[in-house]
């Protein structure tokens, strides 16, 4: 009997790196290599979930809800501007702007000394007229001044006060300065003139009352200008020009801290 040959061991197989075996031309074996580290730290495929129909429902109930609440705040303040305007628009078709005038001036110093200082005191009395028959307006401390040459010479203060339905109101106020400091060119230009052309300006806030509808209270400028005054003694009263000294209203709005 012939011996049993022992059985051969197969040849080794090379491993590629995602652990398959190679093959071989000829039956050769081919050496193994270490996987590389992308293939060592290669995650696993995780397949994609999709969103459920009850999470697309929810966010679609979101969106609708921020949607009507934006439309119903836009829809609130349409109507609030709307009455507003249509608020102002009554009021402006009724309104009659009250007028001022300078009725009564006296200069009883003005006076510069050697040291460019400035004293002087000026009474005057200011007619405020109101025509409307159903508005009222309601004035704010009022802040006045008055100039002689682009030089203010005095300044003073009336208390606020409420002009009545078709009413006029005289407002009497002194308008004063002592040892004001002037430079030396307004200075010369003051002791020159023996009769002065004044300007006086009105600052305040004012708010109108139509009923129990109350404004918030916006700031006026009042200016009167071509008044013409020399300093006077005694009792008596200075010249002015013909008549009362009309006097021009404007608005002064803030804006950012501009003024206009």
């Amino acid at each position: 009997m012939e011996a049993s040959k022992p059985p051969t061991s197969a040849a080794p197989r090379a491993v590629n790196g995602n652990g398959t075996a190679a093959a071989s031309k000829g039956g050769a074996s081919r050496p193994t290599f270490p996987p590389t580290k992308a293939q060592q730290y290669r995650l696993p495929y995780r397949p994609q979930r999709r969103p459920s129909p009850r999470r697309k429902r929810r966010c679609h109930q979101g969106c609708c809800r921020i949607c009507c609440l934006w439309l119903t705040l836009l829809l609130i303040a349409f109507v609030f501007l709307a009455a507003i305007s249509a608020g102002a628009f009554y009021v402006l078709c009724l309104l009659q702007r009250p007028s001022f005038s300078v009725s009564s001036l006296r200069l009883s110093a003005l006076d510069v000394r050697s040291a460019d200082l400035l004293t002087s005191r000026l009474d005057l009395s200011v007619t405020v007229r109101n025509p409307n028959q159903r508005i009222v307006f309601v004035f704010d401390d009022v802040a006045l001044s008055a100039s002689s040459g682009g030089v203010t010479i005095g300044e003073g203060t009336i208390p606020g006060f409420v002009q009545g339905t078709d009413n006029t109101t005289v407002l009497k106020a002194t308008v004063s300065s002592s040892g004001r400091s002037l430079d030396p060119t307004e200075a010369s230009g003051l002791r020159r003139k023996k009769r002065h052309s004044l300007e006086i300006y009105l600052d305040t806030k004012a708010g109108i009352k139509l009923g129990r509808f109350k404004s918030m209270h916006v700031g006026i400028r009042i200016s009167c200008n071509g008044i013409e005054a020399s300093v006077t003694k005694g009792n008596a009263t200075a010249g002015s020009t013909k008549g009362a000294a009309k006097c021009k209203a404007r608005l002064r709005v803030k804006i950012w801290g501009w003024t206009l």
